[in-house]
């Protein structure tokens, strides 16, 4: 098994081996998924369940409750939505592992102390998250183009979701209305329908875009911000206003483009194989 420890653009999760780990970053330190934990050192087919004997089995032979050593975080699940997880920091994840018979457990060490070592350095050096960003996505095989506005492209995401926080929006559900309010009016397509027609299951959509996707993306949040700071939008009802009204400028242009082009921007291609890249349509240099 290896090692190496990739972690996807938005941070909200990070692969050990062929397991994929959820995280969140509270309190200035990282909380891990006990039950995905699992998942990585057992290969069990039902964590949730291990999981479950194993504090039962815990208590019993010690007296320790391990649940003591974990949080209640809201996580997306496989279905997309957010729900109440029990996660652990870097020590009681140590604690938990003890708990474990499992070969994997020293090389899950180190990934934990690496992993929480590494988001010191980018608190210090932000410059470092988008190189290892960077270095993530050429590794995989994306052309340093595409690289350049996947970055610049969550740098955008960052700023308007800043903004939503300002106006009163805080329900992580309000995001994600806000959001596909945003893409039905660039692309006439909610993101799960986008997901269905590039054939995506729990992948993140825009490592999926082509160039000019990305492009008209980064536009309708672009635009949705200045739009809300002008308006000064308050609230989930204004700013959903402001989301539609930000999206169809990118709509606009979009479909402009695509009458001059002869071209549609929006394709079903994706990047889900693990060989080298594809060119897609509408993609410079990708």
């Amino acid at each position: 098994m290896s090692e190496k420890l990739p972690k996807d653009a938005q941070g909200a999760m990070i692969v050990f081996g062929a397991t994929t780990i959820r995280r969140k970053w509270v309190d200035a330190q990282w909380y891990f998924s006990v039950v995905d934990i699992i998942a990585a050192l057992t290969d069990s087919n039902n964590p949730r369940n291990y999981w479950n004997m194993l504090k039962a089995r815990e208590a019993k032979a010690s007296g320790v409750q391990l649940s003591t050593f974990c949080v209640q975080l809201k996580l997306t699940s496989a279905d997309g939505k957010a729900y109440k997880t029990e996660c652990a920091n870097t020590q009681s994840a140590f604690r938990i592992i003890q708990s474990i018979p499992s070969p994997k457990a020293e090389p899950f060490k180190r990934w934990l102390a690496q992993v929480g070592y590494e988001r010191v350095q980018e608190i210090e050096n932000p410059e470092l998250a988008q190189q290892r960003m960077r270095e993530l996505y050429k590794e995989k095989g994306y052309p340093d183009d595409w690289i350049e506005k996947r970055v610049r492209g969550i740098a955008v995401r960052d700023e308007l979701t800043d903004e939503w926080k300002k106006r009163g929006i805080e329900a992580q559900k309000d995001f994600a209305i806000l959001t596909a309010e945003i893409s039905k009016a660039t692309f006439g397509l909610t993101p799960a329908d986008y997901k269905k027609l590039k054939g995506l299951k729990r992948e993140n959509l825009r490592d999926h875009m082509t160039d000019l996707e990305l492009i008209f993306t980064m536009l309708g949040e672009a635009a949705t911000t200045e739009i809300a700071r002008n308006k000064d939008a308050r609230g989930f009802q204004k700013n959903k206003h402001a989301a539609h009204e930000g999206g169809a400028v990118a709509g606009n242009a979009r479909r402009q483009l695509e009458s001059k082009s002869g071209r549609k921007v929006i394709v079903a291609d994706n990047y889900l194989s693990d060989k080298p890249k594809p060119k897609l349509p509408g993609a410079s240099g990708a």
